[in-house]
């Protein structure tokens, strides 16, 4: 065989190889279908020294542009709603940040891994999602749950986990964090999210109640962060409808990534006071919710 003939062999190997192992990564970058609401920008967002966002519990939230919305999702992965959210985004092309409880990851690590691979930020819930919230557990014990969720997200994702999370972001279970435990993840450097609105997904309601819910609210905030339970099937069974409006109403998706510097926040409106605390203190005081014929409006997330 010809040298020349040889060397041109190779050269088509070699393409073909390097257009085999690309395939993946063009599929994945492949452009959205034009009625798809998409992904209108990304946002960086970086904790040096500490940060904690939301107007429900903290007097700062991220500064969004009008009709920018940042979808959240808490308490998954979980069978038979997850998957369904999973599927609904992708039909979109829109991200999201999943806080993951690190007991159903390690109960589901496929479908934890199906979120990473889908591009969904991953960030964390604790790892036990104690019911009494870490605020009643001792600093301790909170400490090592909190740790706990990191290590398990961190090792199914990535094969092993260091001493902080590859993704910096935390979102107490209930809100319920304690100035200690606030102080101990800004000393390294970890992101607290709170949220601006949410859909009470939590209580036992049809998708189209929830639709309505989570609808009004954004036409009245306009902007922020919305708090979702990818583990409720409510909101599988509504989300596709949701996504369908904001494209509709004129809303846009900002999808959070790690960053290194802090990003632009938004102070609260004089007057502000925390809504979630204020709930927190009567469910740890024992208190009863009021009856009422409407849907509480301050009940634990």
């Amino acid at each position: 065989m010809a040298i020349e003939d040889w060397n041109t062999r190779v050269k088509l190997s070699l393409a073909a190889l390097i257009l085999m192992l690309a395939l993946p990564s063009l599929a994945a970058a492949a452009p959205c279908p034009p009625d798809a609401l998409g992904t209108s920008r990304v946002l960086e967002v970086g904790a040096p020294g500490g940060l904690q966002i939301g107007f429900k519990t903290y007097p700062q939230t991220l500064q969004l542009e009008d009709h920018e919305v940042v979808l959240t999702f808490d308490d998954g992965p979980n069978p038979g709603t997850t998957d369904h959210i999973l599927d609904a985004l992708a039909k979109q092309c829109v991200k999201a940040t999943f806080f993951i409880i690190g007991r159903e990851a390690m109960a589901y690590p496929a479908l934890l891994k199906r979120e990473y691979e889908a591009g969904e930020t991953i960030g964390h819930h604790s790892y036990s999602h104690p019911a009494k919230t870490l605020r009643l557990m001792t600093e301790e014990a909170a400490k090592a749950d909190i740790d706990k969720g990191f290590a398990a997200d961190d090792r199914i994702l990535y094969g092993s986990a260091g001493p902080e999370p590859r993704v910096p972001f935390f979102r107490f279970p209930g809100f319920a964090d304690t100035p200690a435990l606030v102080t101990w993840l800004s000393s390294r450097n970890i992101a607290v999210f709170g949220a601006d609105f949410w859909a009470f997904d939590w209580l036992d309601m049809s998708s189209e109640e929830e639709l309505q819910i989570v609808l009004r609210k954004l036409e009245r905030e306009k902007r922020g962060i919305l708090l979702l339970h990818d583990s409720r099937a409510s909101t599988a069974a509504m989300l596709p409808d949701l996504l369908d409006e904001l494209k509709k109403r004129g809303f846009k998706i900002v999808h959070l990534v790690p960053g290194a510097a802090l990003p632009p926040l938004q102070k609260a409106p004089e007057g502000w006071s925390s809504e979630t605390e204020a709930v927190i203190a009567r469910t740890l005081a024992g208190a009863s919710p009021p009856a009422s014929s409407k849907k509480p409006e301050h009940l634990q997330p």
